[in-house]
């Protein structure tokens, strides 16, 4: 089992923003906050995990973790977007 350490997390926490402000940039042309882009660049991560274990894809390198959690935080993006317009 990984030893997880604070500096584990806040690199976590860093890329997270990181894949959330570029997810904003593809959709919207621009970030949505620190906050909001690390929520969204986490939660994305998660659904771009998801996405690429449904599809069978086989993730072995930092950067492919890092374009499927783009992906999945564009998709995440463009999800809300559209549940908010319909709202």
């Amino acid at each position: 089992m990984e030893h997880h350490t604070l500096g584990h997390l806040v690199w976590f926490l860093i890329i997270g923003g990181l894949v959330g402000w570029l997810a904003g940039v593809v959709v919207r042309g621009r970030g949505f906050g620190i906050f909001a882009d690390i929520a969204i660049g986490l939660l994305g991560s998660i659904l771009g995990g998801w996405m690429a274990e449904v599809f069978g894809l086989s993730i072995n390198s930092s950067f492919g973790e890092f374009l499927m959690a783009t992906l999945g935080a564009v998709v995440l993006v463009g999800l809300t977007r559209i549940v908010v317009r319909t709202a």
